[in-house]
C-alpha cells in the first residue's frame, strides 16, 4: 500500500511539473464516444481552466477469479454496465495538445454465467453482481480549431464484484480513445 502511494505521489508531482499552467480550458463541455476496453457514452466539462470532470456510462469485459459458494473459480468472465467518474488537472503542452492526471471511482452492476462443481456436478447458473472501485486517469488530449477533441488515456485502478456468496478483487484497468464534441 505505501509503494502505491508513492507511485501516485510521483506521478501527481510529475504531471503538475509537467503541464504548464499559462493555457486556458481548451472547451467549456464535450459530449462523445469512447472505444477501448470499456465502449461508452462521455461527457467532460471543466470547472476552472485547469479542472475537469469527466462522467462516462459504458461497458465493458472482466476476466478475474474469486468464491463463489464456497468453491475457488479461476477465469471467470463478466459483463459490467457501469459509471466512471474522473476528476483531473488538464494543462496545455504545446499547440492544441493537453495532458491530463487524476482521479477517478467506477459503481455498476455486472452479470456473468458461472459453472463450477457442485453437489450434483457440473452447474452453470446465471448471476447478477455489483461493481466498484477506484482508479488514476492519465493521458493526453487534442482539441483541434473545429469542434472536436481527440482524448486517448489509461486508467489502472482496483475493482470488486461482490454479491451474496461472491467476491472477487481484481486489478481494473482500461485503455481507450474518445471522440468529444466540443462546445
Amino acid at each position: 500500500m505505501e509503494r502505491a502511494f508513492r507511485i501516485l505521489a510521483i506521478v501527481a508531482i510529475l504531471s503538475t511539473t509537467l503541464l504548464t499552467v499559462k493555457a486556458q480550458a481548451p472547451y467549456k463541455n464535450g459530449f462523445g464516444i469512447s472505444a477501448g476496453t470499456m465502449q461508452a457514452l462521455s461527457f467532460k466539462t471543466f470547472g476552472s481552466d485547469h479542472f475537469a470532470f469527466q462522467l462516462d456510462l459504458g461497458t465493458a469485459f472482466v476476466t478475474t477469479s474469486g468464491r463463489f459458494q464456497n468453491v475457488e473459480l479461476k477465469k471467470v468472465n463478466f459483463w459490467t454496465l457501469e459509471l466512471n467518474p474522473n476528476f483531473m488537472f488538464e494543462g496545455h503542452l504545446v499547440g492544441g495538445l493537453y495532458g491530463l492526471a487524476g482521479l477517478g471511482g467506477s459503481i455498476g452492476y455486472c452479470w456473468s454465467d458461472i459453472q463450477y462443481q457442485g453437489v450434483f456436478g457440473l452447474t452453470l447458473t446465471r448471476n447478477d453482481f455489483g461493481k466498484c472501485g477506484a482508479n488514476a486517469i492519465v493521458g493526453l488530449e487534442y482539441k483541434f480549431r473545429s469542434p472536436l477533441a481527440v482524448q486517448i488515456d489509461f486508467r489502472p485502478g482496483y475493482g470488486c464484484l461482490f454479491a451474496k456468496h461472491f467476491a472477487a478483487h481484481y486489478f481494473d484497468w482500461s485503455a481507450n480513445l474518445g471522440i468529444h464534441y466540443a462546445f
